[in-house]
């Protein structure tokens, strides 16, 4: 991937990692737009960035998807990286059954999400020179953590059907994964504070160097989240569920 001289769409960019992400890239010479659904949070990011724009969408709403491209296209039509980055993350007690609707919003969110996104951006961006589509996945794809069960499964189904993405356009679109490890971020209440988890800052500059290598790596990979994505490899993966999960 070309790492200055895009423009580059993120959602999710008003906060945690797609805020990072958006202010690192914007100072590497690079048009960004933050997208997400609060104006105010995105503002925050773009704030005292002359290259950095504002668009509003909700990830999880196929018109409001449907909407928006039509806008960042008219408006930008030097789009040529697009990032979903956007998600949520909630806990889930499996044990009593019931309400599905945590389940029902993650999926939709995390993954109809991007292959809307992509599916909206696509045809604009195999079109475009040194194009990319960047999926925001998790190590949790790749070893479930007990109690955020639709998570994980939205994260390994994000994951399967990146790698599908990639072989389909193999030649025209670069497409590139990022798995993050634990990240103190506020994806989830509380989260920011977890000393186990990877410092922001950190996991961003160790995120920007793999960019920055040459290929770009179709996982980004920082070492953190190695044991996550290695787990099954290793034949550690029972040992890191019951590991994540408490036991």
């Amino acid at each position: 991937m070309k790492i200055s001289g895009n423009t580059i769409l993120i959602t999710g960019g008003g906060s945690g990692i797609g805020r990072e992400l958006a202010q690192r890239f914007h100072d590497l010479g690079n048009t960004v737009i933050v997208a997400g659904r609060t104006t105010a949070t995105l503002e925050e990011t773009a704030q005292g960035r002359a290259r950095m724009h504002v668009l509003t969408v909700d990830a999880s709403d196929a018109g409001s998807i449907a909407a928006f491209a039509k806008e960042a296209i008219a408006r930008f039509p030097q789009i040529n990286v697009l990032i979903n980055n956007a998600g949520i993350m909630k806990r889930e007690d499996l044990t009593h059954g019931g309400d599905t609707a945590i389940a029902e919003e993650t999926l939709v969110t995390n993954v109809l999400g991007p292959i809307r996104l992509t599916n909206a951006f696509i045809g604009h961006l195999a079109a475009q020179a040194d194009a990319a589509i960047i999926n925001t996945t998790s190590g949790l794809a790749f070893v479930p953590l007990a109690s955020t069960p639709s998570y994980s499964a939205s994260k390994a189904a994000l994951h399967s059907w990146t790698v599908s993405l990639r072989t389909q356009l193999a030649g025209k679109v670069e497409v590139i994964e990022l798995a993050p490890p634990g990240v103190r971020t506020e994806l989830t209440p509380g989260q920011s504070e977890v000393e186990a988890y990877m410092p922001l800052d950190d996991y961003a500059a160790e995120v920007m160097d793999l960019f920055q290598q040459v290929p770009t790596p179709s996982e980004i990979l920082v070492q953190n989240v190695l044991p996550l994505r290695n787990a099954e490899r290793d034949g550690r993966f029972d040992q890191m569920v019951a590991a994540l999960a408490g036991h």
